[in-house]
């Protein structure tokens, strides 16, 4: 496995494998690996014969300085598994080399409606930062396909925008959630969580599966269906942060039209904040909004 940490000689190391004729499948993470992150090389390697993982902590995407500083790093850690998961190429620059010119002079891709709603309300600039790296990676691994977790769904749905819009020649390849055996989504973030909330935690997609059952029977009102799961979250020690119940498809309201809902679930649990989401199919005619 090749380590790179210099942008230059990853643009000639991309060159020769064009020249050979190689495909490749990218695989961007901010590090802190876990085995959904070997879901999504495992993915690229199905369709790809050179896999390349990025290893980079984003300032760009940080809207809190405090959490970009304490954001777990682990590079050492994680090119090992990488290695043993037969990963061709690790990428891991610094800060410098890919904003050289600092932050607040830096060209920007914003995806436009997707990037501010929902999560984009909660953490402006975040969804900014995270499709202009994703957007400068592209450009320096120049890979056929991309491997991205359905985990992440906003994030998901704005990268397969921005590279409709942009007309870039990748596949974007959405992988399953990773989820422990308990139902739990794995994330970089459980290893915050104490013993308790580890036991506690995976109520939160016990939650999200009962809002799935209640929708596709399309009997109750979204907003009870909501109100009725922060209550049980925040009665089981949770500190309910956002759901929402939106169109799979466009991110805004259900609709006579919508044809697939997605519940975002965001929720504190101590300090941590988890995430889930669930796509459920509807029926058009009984929708109860």
């Amino acid at each position: 496995m090749l380590i790179i940490d210099d942008p230059q000689q990853l643009r000639e190391k991309i060159k020769q494998l064009k020249q050979q004729g190689s495909e490749i499948a990218f695989v961007p993470t901010m590090g802190n690996l876990h085995e959904g992150h070997l879901t999504l090389v495992q993915a690229g390697q199905k369709k790809a014969a050179v896999v390349i993982v990025s290893i980079f902590v984003n300032p760009m995407q940080f809207n809190n300085a405090q959490d970009l500083l304490n954001y777990p790093k682990t590079v050492a850690q994680d090119c090992e598994k990488l290695a043993v998961a037969g990963v061709n190429i690790v990428f891991t620059p610094e800060a410098s080399s890919i904003y050289p010119n600092g932050l607040n002079t830096q060209t920007y891709v914003e995806v436009p409606l997707l990037s501010n709603c929902l999560e984009g309300e909660l953490r402006p600039g975040h969804f900014r930062g995270m499709s202009t790296i994703v957007n400068k990676l592209f450009n320096l691994v120049q890979p056929d396909y991309a491997c991205f977790g359905e985990k992440d769904f906003q994030q998901l749905a704005i990268v397969k925008q921005m590279v409709s819009d942009l007309a870039l020649p990748i596949e974007i390849i959405p992988v399953a959630t990773k989820r422990e055996k308990n139902g739990l989504a794995m994330s970089s973030r459980n290893s915050k969580l104490s013993g308790l909330e580890k036991q506690k935690a995976p109520f939160l997609a016990k939650v999200m599966n009962r809002i799935a059952i209640d929708l596709q029977a399309q009997k109750t009102e979204l907003s009870i269906l909501i109100d009725d799961a922060s209550n049980d979250l925040n009665n089981a020690g949770f500190n309910t942060d956002a759901i929402h119940i939106v169109d799979a498809q466009t991110l805004q309201a259900v609709s006579c039209d919508s044809k697939e809902a997605v519940i975002l679930m965001a929720a504190f649990l101590g300090e941590t904040r988890l995430i889930d989401n669930k796509v459920v199919t509807l029926n058009p005619s009984k929708i109860n909004i």
